[in-house]
Parts: C-alpha cells; structure tokens; sequence
C-alpha cells in the first residue's frame, strides 16, 4: 500500500544525503582553492622579492624559516627534518648516531673539552677522561669553531678513525689520541637494580627503538635476583616510538589485550593496538612512577597499565600529550614529522590536555587540568630553591665534579662527600658567576622596585633596610644553608667522571624522598 508520509520521508532523506555529498565536495573544492590561492600568493611574492629585493638573499634559509613557522601554528610536534638533520633525529629515534660517544662543552676560543665519554664507547677506550682538553681534531685547531662544528666532526661512519691532539686534565701533557669511531648506542634504560631487599627497580629514560627488548632483559635479570615487586620509572621520560610502549606493557598482560587505541583524520589512521607477544609475568606488582615531564609513549605505558588495573601510578599527573606522530619523506632526502592522531588508553581516555586547534587571538592556549595521567598515589617531588637551580643551569656543580676528579684518583662506588669537601666545594662555587639570590631575596627586590616606582621607598627606607639585613646572604652562606638539596646532586656528579652515569643512579636513589614516599605508600595499600 502506497504510504504519502513515508515516501516524503524517503525522498527528504536521499534529498539531505545529496546536499550532505555536494556541500562536502564543495568544502573540500574551497579547501583546495584556498590552499592554491595561498601558494599562488607566496610564489608571486617570492619571485618578486628575487627580481626586486635590494641585497642577495638566501632563499633556502627564508623558505625553510617560513615552513617551520606555518607548522609552528598547528603544535610543537608537527615539525620540518632537513637532510642535515637526520642525524640527529635518528639518535632521538633509534639512540644510534656514528661517532666517539662522549659529552662535550666548548666555549668560543677555546679547547673542546671532555665531560663525560659514555660507558664502552670508543672514547672511554682510547683513554679519554673528564677534563681532558681537545686542541686539534684531524689537524685543525678547534678554538675559531662553534661546539656544533667540532661535535660534527668527532661524528662519522662506523670504522673510520679520527685523531685528536689532546692536553690531559691530569698530567698536562700533550698527546695524540686516535679513536675508531663506533656505531654508538645511548640506551634508554637509566639503571636497572634491587631497589630494596625485593623490589626491582628500571628508571627508563626514552621509547627508542628496541627499547623494549633490553627493558624486558632487565625484567627477567631482576627476577632472577629475587625481584617480587617492579618499579617502572618513568619521570621525565618524553615518550618515543610507541610500539615500543606497546611492547613493554605486553610484558605484563595477555596476549592480545588492548593497549591504545587511535583517531586520525583518515580511516587508516583510526585503530587499535593490542598485544602481540605471551607475557612474561601477569601477576608481579608494579609500581609506575610519573611526573609532569612524563609524556607521549610514557602516558599510553602508564594509563595503560593503569586502565588495565596492572599496575600503581604514583608520582605527580603527567604532562597530557595525548598526540600521535608519523614519519613522512620529503623531497631531497628531509622528512616532515606530523601529527596525525589522538590516542585513548583501553578504557577510552584523551589524555590532550592542551587543543592546539583553538588558539585565543594573542596565540595562547588553554591547558585542561584534567589532562594527563593522574596517579593513584600523590607523591610530590622536591622543589629545588632558586640558587640550586642557577648552580645546574651554569653547570658548576659539574664543572667542580671534573675538578675533584682531577685531583683524585680513586673514590669508591658508594661516594659520600665530606663535610670538608663540602666546604672546598663552596669556595669554589662561591667565586663562580651565579645567581645566589633566594625565593626570599627576589621577594625582596622586587618589593624595593615596586616601592621605588611608587616614590614609597623613602617612607618604608628604615624597614627595608632591617628587613634587608635579615634576608641577604652571600654566596657560601646560601650554598650551606642549601646543602641537603645540593650535596646529593655533587655527588652525583663526582660519581659519573669515575664510573659513568650509570653509577651515579644508585646515589640519586639513596636520596630520592619521592620515590621512598611512593613506595612506603604502595607497599601498605
């Protein structure tokens, strides 16, 4: 029977998915007439700027500039990787670069100086230490060179030799040092060890590649050592590749279990990533420690974990990245690392906390205070005053550690400072450039300009004055007033020129009232 009402219906419906079909294929049609509108706009100005423009320019370094800011204004991920860049990009990517493996520093006109060559590296092998002095690499003197051009040059392929002329920091005497270079590997994996009579502990630093097959290693090593209980620290750890956190949270659930999931822009990007691989333990407690540095493949381990009820997080909420990058070629050997999509724990979380899509007129963003991973366990971490984090920043706290390195020949694995050292430390901070000022100090002098502004500082002079010689302190008398906070970080210094950083992980621990708090807090739940 012929229904008037349903055949209306039926013909609105096709009539709306028409329209649907016509106004996306004219949404589409205006993007790309924008988009050519747009290229159109910059080629005429560019070629007028070449045929104009009154001195040479350097159209490579305008372009690439222009690129970097149009790309700015989507989020600090999307970002442009030239040819001469990819070097470094795969060392954030795989932890492999071709070179001697070792930190340096430099200043204009000066030597290259040594801070740290890496365990086993072909540095440490061919006898260079803390303090040693590069002069001339290959030949050429470094001092009219940049820090970059000389690291560039210590850089190359795998099996190819550089030669260095070197002043030991020791003996002063001058040598010629030839190191073969390696393909040098910066493992993600901070330190691995018994954190207490039964608990295992692995601080991972970064999600490289293949990361997860020396993290799931040290699981088994610390197993076998009579781990009963696993900390995974993840504070400060800025993500990585993330099948690698995949991979690490299949260690711990079965096989097959939903870990994260995506949502592109394009059907291909929208997908769900479970577990691939047996676990090797489904039943030991873990403890997951994060902090507001904690992002990206660390948010989607932890939230993971956390969803899955597999795991304690404790710590502080984590950064809310909640974004998800692809790799794309580029023409001449670049590449352009895109973000392409947003990513959800198993039980359907964002944790974006900033939408770069909606920027205010003055370019500010809003941050979502519920972004992020939030732990089951608060444990706040230290805050560091002001001076301390002047000493880090101008690095005199390792600056000092390669002096007492020079001077000493030996100190044992479980380095604890004197308090005569202590005192040897202050003279020597004490006559460095840094600001000492305290919380209380800048309180200070900012009241003092504000008063000044306001033509008040003669009415409130006599109170300032007292208040004044309260507060003020000089440099040593800040630097022991604040040695609880600054003592562990020397001697964390002074440990690394000995025996690498890897040691210098054990010395943190011992004085780490974070974690202690996490886990007192853990082991009574």
């Amino acid at each position: 029977m012929f229904n008037p009402m349903k055949s209306k219906m039926k013909r609105a419906a096709v009539a709306a998915a028409l329209l649907l079909a016509i106004c996306g294929q004219a949404s589409a049609q205006s993007q790309d007439f924008k988009l050519g509108k747009s290229l159109e706009t910059e080629f005429a100005a560019l070629k007028e700027i070449s045929q104009s423009y009154v001195d040479t320019v350097d159209f490579d370094k305008m372009i690439i500039t222009g690129l970097r800011a149009m790309l700015a204004t989507l989020d600090p991920y999307t970002v442009y990787i030239s040819e001469e860049e990819g070097e470094d990009f795969e060392l954030l990517t795989t932890g492999n670069y071709g070179g001697v493996g070792s930190l340096i520093r430099k200043a204009p006109g000066e030597g290259v100086r040594i801070i740290e060559p890496y365990e086993n590296s072909p540095a440490a092998k061919a006898g260079l230490q803390p303090g040693d002095v590069i002069l001339e690499i290959d030949g050429v003197p470094v001092y009219e060179e940049t820090s970059e051009q000389s690291s560039g040059r210590m850089k190359g392929q795998p099996g190819t030799q550089v030669k260095f002329k070197v002043v030991k920091g020791r003996t002063k005497d001058t040598v010629d040092v030839v190191v073969t270079r390696e393909r040098i590997h910066v493992s993600d994996i901070g330190y691995a060890g018994l954190y207490r009579d039964d608990i295992g502990y692995i601080q991972l630093n970064g999600f490289t590649a293949k990361i997860s097959e020396e993290f799931k290693a040290n699981v088994l090593r610390l197993k076998e050592a009579g781990a009963k209980r696993l900390v995974i620290d993840l504070r400060d750890n800025g993500g990585g590749v993330m099948d690698e956190a995949i991979n690490i949270v299949s260690l711990f659930v079965p096989k097959g279990t939903l870990v994260v999931s995506s949502k592109g822009r394009v059907p291909e990007l929208t997908r769900e990533y479970r577990t691939a691989d047996a676990p090797i333990d489904t039943l030991m407690p873990l403890l997951v420690l994060v902090n507001g540095n904690s992002a990206s493949a660390s948010e989607i381990t932890a939230g993971a974990l956390q969803d899955l009820g597999r795991a304690t997080i404790a710590g502080t909420r984590s950064y809310g990245k909640g974004l998800i990058q692809s790799i794309r070629p580029m023409p001449y050997n670049s590449q352009l690392k895109v973000t392409t999509g947003k990513y959800y724990t198993p039980s359907g979380r964002c944790v974006q906390a900033i939408d770069y899509s909606n920027r205010h007129d003055d370019g500010t963003l809003d941050k979502d205070a519920n972004g992020g991973i939030a732990p089951d366990i608060e444990a706040a971490a230290h805050a560091y005053s002001r001076p301390t984090v002047s000493l880090l920043y101008y690095d005199i706290l390792g600056s000092y550690a390669i002096e007492y390195f020079l001077k000493h020949e030996t100190i044992d694995r479980d380095f604890h400072m004197t308090d005569a050292e202590y005192e040897d430390f202050v003279t020597y901070a004490a006559a460095q450039d840094f600001d000492a000022r305290t919380a209380a100090q800048t309180a200070l002098d900012a009241l003092i300009k504000s008063a000044q502004a306001e033509d008040l500082y003669d009415t409130f002079k006599d109170e300032i004055e007292a208040l004044q010689q309260k507060v003020n302190m000089d440099k040593a008398e800040v630097l022991r007033a604040k040695k609880d906070e600054i003592l562990p970080l020397i001697e964390q210094e002074i440990v690394t020129c000995y025996y690498f950083n890897r040691a210098s992980v054990p010395v943190g621990l011992r004085y780490d009232e974070q974690l202690r708090e996490a886990v007192d807090k853990w082991l009574k739940k």
